[in-house]
């Protein structure tokens, strides 16, 4: 079995081919940096292309029987997955393995939930045997703050008290290593969570325990965050988009938990803490 990875680079990218090799499976990475990417994967096939060029797509999904589909959010997201699944359909592929969010649908105030809903809309209809994860929010997001983390002790998000059912993307990638190389998911999907609920005050809390420092957690305005955004070169879009985030996650969005990690891959999800203690560098000035 050979598997297409798209997004191989990628923190949930990555722990897939790290995962599927670890079974066995053949993987061919499609990436834009050939060279950067063999600095990340190791000795793994790398094929360069570009989502933006379904002729790159086609050459690069010749021979493959299955393809995990993972890309950032931009505002081209629609079209770029939507050539990788119109080349899966044409090549006969045998199952497309498609990570989203959990929340999306056509239609959403944010834009990353609204893309991934017409983007599985068009899987749907292409119809090649599909499985779609649903991840809540990664626990990598906790990295974005690490700066402040080492040099203040502060961890900022507009997060207000919300309880969010942060994951590990490297429990999503073991999820998805499962339903691409085993029978009986096709047509399903899967939300996928941690163990349980969060504030940012708790996730704070176990950065702290972890790295043996005190990190208090500071809320801060939309508006703030958004400036914060900007001055850190997050681009202006994707800085809009990010407030939109978390007034959907103050509101609930990512609230409940799932025991789908555990029932796919036969093991409880890490927790913030794990996610911690595994990243204590980070957070160390």
């Amino acid at each position: 079995m050979t598997v297409l990875v798209t997004g191989a680079t990628g923190s949930v990218g990555s722990a897939v081919v790290r995962e599927l090799r670890e079974r066995g499976v053949r993987v061919r990475a499609f990436v834009r940096d050939r060279d950067r990417a063999k600095v990340v994967l190791g000795d793994v096939e790398c094929v360069a292309g570009d989502y933006r060029d379904p002729g790159s797509i086609h050459e690069a999904i010749k021979g493959v029987d299955r393809v995990f589909l993972c890309s950032r959010n931009d505002p081209r997201q629609v079209e770029h997955e939507t050539n990788v699944i119109d080349a899966a359909a044409s090549a006969g592929v045998g199952r497309l393995v498609k990570v989203g969010a959990n929340g999306a649908r056509v239609g959403s105030p944010l834009a990353f939930w609204d893309a991934h809903g017409r983007i599985e809309r068009h899987l749907e209809l292409v119809g090649v045997a599909a499985v779609v994860l649903h991840p809540s929010s990664y626990t990598s997001n906790l990295l974005a703050s690490a700066e402040t983390v080492k040099h203040l002790g502060k961890l900022f998000a507009p997060a207000g008290e919300a309880k969010v059912t942060l994951i590990d993307p490297r429990d999503v990638a073991a999820a998805a290593a499962v339903v691409l190389t085993e029978d009986g998911h096709d047509g399903r999907t899967y939300v996928l969570t941690g163990p349980e609920a969060v504030t940012y005050e708790q996730a704070a809390a176990a950065v702290s325990a972890a790295i043996g420092k005190p990190v208090d957690y500071v809320d801060v305005p939309d508006a703030m965050a958004r400036d914060g955004m900007l001055q850190a070169g997050v681009p202006p879009w994707l800085a809009d988009q990010l407030v939109i985030l978390w007034q959907q996650l103050r509101q609930g969005a990512a609230s409940e938990t799932t025991d789908v990690v555990r029932v796919l891959t036969g093991r409880e999800p890490r927790s913030v803490a794990d996610f911690a203690r595994d990243h204590v560098r980070a957070f160390l000035a």
